[in-house]
Order: structure tokens, then sequence, then C-alpha cells
């Protein structure tokens, strides 16, 4: 099969992008940034994915499916620019694939689409609509462009088209939200709260947008590994300092004091939950995970040792948790 995959410079898609040469797939990725360790049989082209020299890539390759990961975070782009990659990004994709019939396609997404708040099911299921967005607005473009990728199911249904909404990756490569929020040495937790988070090792997401490719999906699948754990248990394990702090200080502190910079409206998510149920992929695919939780957090431990500096001295920390039992 020739798949063409665009955002390929990113850590999860480079994996993704490797592991379909494995499964002897035929290879184009389209990513604005350098890949510089790029595999010689994996063919690279430099360009943004609106632009011209994109869509030339598509009449010319006539690739029989599309894996679209090139979306980013509110952790590493500006609002404006995050529009502008991830929904108008996502718009020129589906261009593309209609108008020069391409076959499938398949939009990675994430489960933040659901937002966090108090009132949500535990489980979370596809048909649940995204909430939050009136506190946390930087989620605004990616559930913008998950809608839109999902509104070709109706729009083109000559064409199998999936959303998979996967849960945070934990692994090696130290990629993706989780493991930013984790990275540092202290970890911010609101007094009173204690969500729980769910996440996947990064091998088991590979293979999962695999197998929903060869399989060639239609509709919208929530996508995740192991059972979530207590946002505590995961700063234990991974040898970092809880920081309680009460609501109130939470805007002032954040970026401070060892603790990660996130925008205001990440705060939910560190009160409430979002937990999804991915019982629809596992019976569409026979999917199964391979790595446990405590095997994945222990692989980003060992990529990503706990920082010495004395944090725990630091009288506005908590001090760790002993072993439980």
């Amino acid at each position: 099969m020739k798949v063409l995959l665009t955002g390929i410079s990113g850590k999860l898609a480079q994996k993704v992008a490797i592991e379909l040469r494995a499964h002897g797939h035929t290879v184009t990725g389209i990513d604005r940034r350098p890949w510089p360790e790029c595999p010689p049989e994996i063919r690279l082209v430099q360009t943004d994915i609106r632009k011209p020299e994109a869509e030339e890539e598509f009449r010319a390759e006539r690739p029989d499916a599309v894996i679209h990961m090139a979306t980013v975070s509110h952790l590493t782009t500006r609002r404006d620019e995050r529009y502008r990659i991830n929904l108008g990004g996502t718009q020129k994709v589906f261009e593309y694939c209609e108008r020069h019939g391409v076959s499938q396609a398949l939009f990675v997404g994430r489960h933040t689409y659901y937002g966090a708040v108090p009132d949500a099911p535990l489980y979370r299921t596809e048909d649940e609509p995204p909430m939050a967005l009136e506190s946390f607005p930087e989620l605004a473009d990616l559930v913008a462009a998950d809608l839109f990728a999902a509104s070709a199911l109706w729009r083109s249904p000559e064409r199998a088209t999936a959303v998979l909404r996967l849960v945070y990756t934990l692994g090696p490569s130290l990629h993706g939200t989780l493991a930013s929020f984790l990275r540092g040495v202290r970890v911010p937790m609101i007094l009173g709260f204690d969500p729980l988070y769910q996440f996947m090792h990064e091998a088991d997401a590979v293979a999962a947008i695999i197998l929903a490719l060869e399989r060639k999906l239609r509709g919208v699948f929530n996508v995740a590994g192991p059972q979530a754990l207590p946002l505590s248990e995961l700063i234990r394990v991974t040898g970092r300092v809880p920081m309680r702090m009460a609501r109130v200080l939470h805007p002032l502190l954040l970026g401070r004091f060892g603790l990660p910079s996130l925008p205001a409206g990440a705060v939910a998510h560190i009160k409430y939950p979002i937990v999804i149920s991915d019982r629809a992929f596992r019976e569409a695919t026979g999917f199964q995970h391979r790595h446990g939780e405590y095997e994945t957090l222990a692989a980003f431990l060992d990529a990503c040792p706990p920082p010495r500096s004395g944090a725990a001295s630091d009288p506005l920390v908590a001090p760790p948790p002993g072993n439980p039992g």
C-alpha cells in the first residue's frame, strides 16, 4: 500500500513511518520540519501541508491511504498558528484526498477532545460531545479539526475515513503532553483533587494506528491502553515531587519553581479525569496493548530520570509519599 503520512517528523509519526515500512508499505512523508535521521527508503518532502507543493505530492504519488498526524498542541505553538495548522491543515488534507482519489484517510486525534469537567461520566464513549471549551479555549482548534475529519464520513462516504482519539502516550522518546507535564522536578496538584490519567506506551499507539489502517476502519474510535492511574501515582512512580496548591495559586505558580508552563485552562485536567472507553476499537480490530501501565511508566523513567535539584526541601512542596502498604 502507498501511504502518505503528514507530520512525519513528529516523534510518534516517525515511529509509525518506520513500522509501516517494516510491514511492507511504501511511505511518503510531508512535514515542514526536518527529519535528519529519516531512513533512505522513506521519502520526505519538507513543505507546509497547506502549500501547493504538498498537493503536488498527492497528485504525483496517488497514495492509497493518508494518515494525518500534522497537528500541534497548546504546549508547543501559539494560538493563531495552531488554528492554521490544526484546522486549516486538516481541511487541506481532506480537500486533497477528495481531489486526487485517495480511498482511505486516517485522522489521529487526542482523547482530550472530550474535555475535563466535573459532571462527565467516568468512561467517555465516541458519541460524547466535546465539553469544557469555554474554560479551556486552547482545545478549540483540535476539537474543530477532529469534527471536520469526522464530517468526512458523510461528506465522502465512498472513502474509508477513521478518526482515532488516542490517550496520552509515554515512552523512551519523551514526546507528548503527558511527558512534558512529568518532565520537571515538580508536578502540580490541586488540593483535594487526584484525577485519573489514562495513557499508553508509544509502541502500542503505533501498533494501534497501523492496525486501524490495515483494517480499513470507518468511523470514530477511542484508542487506549492499560487502566488509568491517579495523578499522585504517576508522580510517585516517576520519582517526581507533588506540589499541592490551592486553586487560586495555580496561575501564579505555573512555569515557576520547576513547574511546567501550562495555560490557565489546563487546570481542569489537574482536577478532573478524562477516561475513555475503547471497547469499539478493540472489537473492530482485535487490538490488545502489550505494555502495562507500570511498564510504560518505567520506560519513561529510564529515559527521563527525576532531575536532582534539592526540590524536596522547598517549603512549598509536600514531601513525596512513601511506598503504599
